[in-house]
C-alpha cells in the first residue's frame, strides 16, 4: 500500500511519459518497483522493498514479454516504453513525414545540375566575347526583360529595331552604310546572348526553387543557391548598365571609338566569372562530400593528410594563386575594353623595348586633375599602353607562380610524399592550362587580335580559373566536410559497436534498464 499512489502516477502518465528518470532507476523505491514490474513478469520469489536484488537474479528484458499480456499497470507500462524505444521499431528507421529540417548532405543530382549550369554559364561568356568582338552588342538600345525575348516578326517591326539603332553613336560613326540586313546580322548576335542570359536565370531560378522546397539540399547549400539567384538576377542589370555606357555622346572624345565603358565591361565580366565559378565549385564541394562519406575512415585518413602542417604552404600557395589568376583575368576585361590589343602587337618587346616609353605610359592628357595626382591609376585603368603592359605582367607572373608551385609539389620531399595522386594530376593540369592560355595570348597580339584567337584566348582565362579550383578543390579542407566525414566515422563505429552487442552509446529508457539488468555479477 505504500507504493500505490506512486502506480497512480505512473499509470496516468503513461501516455505523456516515454522514458524513466535515472533517479527512478538508481534510488531505492525504484528498484523496488523494477522488481515487483519484473517478478510479474517471470515469478520471481518476492524480497524485501529495503534489500537489494542480486545481480544474477535480475531477469533479460525480451521481445517475447513485451506481447504477452499485461499483469498490472506497471507491467503494461513497461511494454509501451519497450515498444517505443525498440531498435528494431520502424520509428528508429523512417523520418517523421511533417519532418521539415534541411539534410546534412546535398543530394547529387544537385551538384549535377550545378555543374551542367556552370557549363551553360561558360558557354554564355565565351558568346558574350563574340558579340563584343563582332561589334554586336550595341544593336539593341532598349532594355526590355520580358518583351525583348520576341524578335520583330514583320517587316514594318523591323524597320522601327533599325531607326532606333541609327540614333546611336556607333551607326553615326562607323555603321552609317548599313541596311536592314546587314543590321540583322549583329541584331541575332545580340538577341541570342540576352535570351541566353534569360535561359541562364530561368534553369538556375526554378530548380532552386524545387530542391530547397523538397530538402534536397543542406540548408547551408540553400542559402548559396539563393545568393547565385540574386547575382544572376544582378548580372543582367550589371549587363544594361554596360550596353547603356555604349549609347551616350557624352562618353565619348572626339575622334575615339564608340565603345562601351571599360569599367563596366570588366564589371560584367567579373559578375560572370564569380557566378560560374561558385557554381562550379558548390558542384564540385557536393560530389567530395559523398565520395568522402562512401569510405567515411579512408575519407578521414586523407583529410587528416591534406591538414599536415607540411602543406600548409602549398594550400596557402593556391588560394594566393587562384587570386592571382583571377585579377589577371580581369585586367584582360580592361584591355578588351580599352581595345588596347591593337597598340603593341609584338612580344617581349614593346616597340624598340621591353617597356614603351614613359610619355606613353604616364600620359598627362588621362589626368582630370590639376596636380595630376590621378595619373598613375587613371593611367592604369584608362591608358591602352600601361594597361596592355599591366595585362603582360601579371600573365608573366601568373605563368611564373604555376611552375614555381608545380616545382616546389615536385621537388619538395615532404609535398611530394604527402600530396594525393589526385592533387598532383590537378597540379600538372594547371601547367598545361596556363601553357596554352600564354600560346592563346602571345598569338592574339601577333596576328593583331582575330576574332576566333581572341574568343579562345578569353575561354582560356575560364578554363584556366577552372583548373585552380579543382586543384584547390582537391588540397583544401573545408570545415564543415571535416565535420562531416568526423561524425560518419563515429556513426559507423557506434553501428559497428551496436551490432556486436555492445550497449555502450545506447540511449532511452529500454537501454537504461537492459544496462542496469545485465550488469555483470562481481566476484
Amino acid at each position: 500500500m505504500a507504493i500505490s499512489p506512486l502506480r497512480a502516477r505512473l499509470a496516468l502518465k503513461t501516455q505523456e511519459a516515454s522514458f524513466i528518470c535515472r533517479r527512478c532507476l538508481h534510488n531505492q523505491p525504484s528498484t523496488t518497483l523494477n522488481f515487483r514490474l519484473l517478478r510479474n513478469q517471470r515469478a520471481i520469489p518476492s524480497r524485501p522493498p529495503n534489500k537489494p536484488i542480486p545481480r544474477h537474479a535480475r531477469p533479460q528484458t525480451t521481445t517475447a514479454n513485451a506481447h504477452k499480456p499485461p499483469s498490472s499497470p506497471l507491467a503494461a507500462l513497461s511494454q509501451t516504453i519497450t515498444r517505443r524505444a525498440s531498435p528494431t521499431s520502424a520509428s528508429r528507421t523512417t523520418p517523421h513525414p511533417s519532418s521539415s529540417s534541411f539534410p546534412a548532405t546535398s543530394s547529387k543530382s544537385v551538384a549535377y545540375w550545378l555543374l551542367a549550369s556552370a557549363t551553360s554559364v561558360f558557354g554564355i561568356v565565351l558568346f558574350g566575347g563574340l558579340t563584343r568582338l563582332t561589334e554586336s552588342g550595341l544593336s539593341i538600345t532598349e532594355w526590355r526583360p520580358v518583351t525583348g525575348s520576341f524578335p520583330p516578326r514583320d517587316e514594318s517591326a523591323w524597320e522601327e529595331e533599325f531607326a532606333r539603332y541609327r540614333l546611336s553613336p556607333e551607326f553615326k560613326m562607323l555603321n552609317s552604310r548599313m541596311n536592314v540586313e546587314e543590321f540583322k546580322k549583329i541584331y541575332w548576335m545580340e538577341w541570342t546572348h540576352r535570351l541566353w542570359g534569360r535561359v541562364v536565370g530561368i534553369t538556375f531560378l526554378l530548380p532552386t526553387v524545387y530542391f530547397v522546397a523538397r530538402r534536397r539540399v543542406s540548408a547551408r547549400m540553400a542559402m548559396k543557391l539563393v545568393g547565385i539567384c540574386g547575382l544572376i538576377g544582378f548580372q543582367g542589370v550589371i549587363g544594361w548598365w554596360m550596353v547603356k555606357s555604349g549609347l551616350k555622346d557624352d562618353l565619348l572624345e572626339t575622334g575615339t571609338h564608340p565603345r562601351v565603358s571599360q569599367y563596366r565591361l570588366a564589371t560584367h565580366l567579373g559578375t560572370a566569372f564569380v557566378a560560374y565559378l561558385a557554381m562550379l565549385w558548390n558542384g564540385l564541394e557536393i560530389l567530395r562530400e559523398h565520395r568522402l562519406l562512401r569510405d567515411p575512415e579512408q575519407g578521414l585518413k586523407l583529410l587528416e593528410t591534406l591538414r599536415h602542417p607540411s602543406l600548409r604552404t602549398f594550400r596557402r600557395s593556391v588560394a594566393g594563386l587562384s587570386g592571382l589568376i583571377f585579377v589577371t583575368a580581369i585586367s584582360g576585361a580592361l584591355v578588351a575594353g580599352l581595345d588596347a590589343g591593337l597598340v603593341y602587337n609584338n612580344f617581349p618587346w614593346m616597340g624598340q623595348n621591353i617597356l614603351p616609353p614613359r610619355r606613353e605610359m604616364l600620359d598627362p592628357l588621362y589626368s582630370h586633375t590639376r596636380d595630376n595626382r590621378d595619373l598613375v591609376w587613371r593611367n592604369m585603368f584608362e591608358n591602352p599602353v600601361l594597361a596592355q603592359l599591366d595585362h603582360r605582367i601579371l600573365a608573366t607572373t601568373t605563368f611564373t607562380a604555376v611552375l614555381a608551385l608545380w616545382a616546389y609539389s615536385r621537388y619538395s620531399p615532404a609535398v611530394r610524399q604527402l600530396l594525393p595522386r589526385a592533387g598532383r594530376m590537378g597540379m600538372l593540369g594547371l601547367v598545361h592550362l596556363v601553357s596554352l592560355q600564354v600560346i592563346l595570348g602571345i598569338s592574339t597580339l601577333w596576328y593583331l587580335v582575330p576574332t576566333p584567337l581572341a574568343a579562345a584566348h578569353q575561354a582560356g582565362a575560364l578554363a584556366l580559373l577552372s583548373g585552380v579550383l579543382v586543384l584547390g578543390g582537391r588540397v583544401w579542407v573545408p570545415q564543415r566536410t571535416m565535420r562531416l566525414v568526423r561524425n560518419a566515422v563515429a556513426q559507423a563505429q557506434g553501428q559497428a559497436q551496436g551490432k556486436s552487442g555492445s550497449l555502450v552509446g545506447q540511449r532511452g529508457p529500454d537501454a537504461m534498464i537492459r544496462a542496469k539488468i545485465a550488469r555483470p555479477v562481481s566476484a
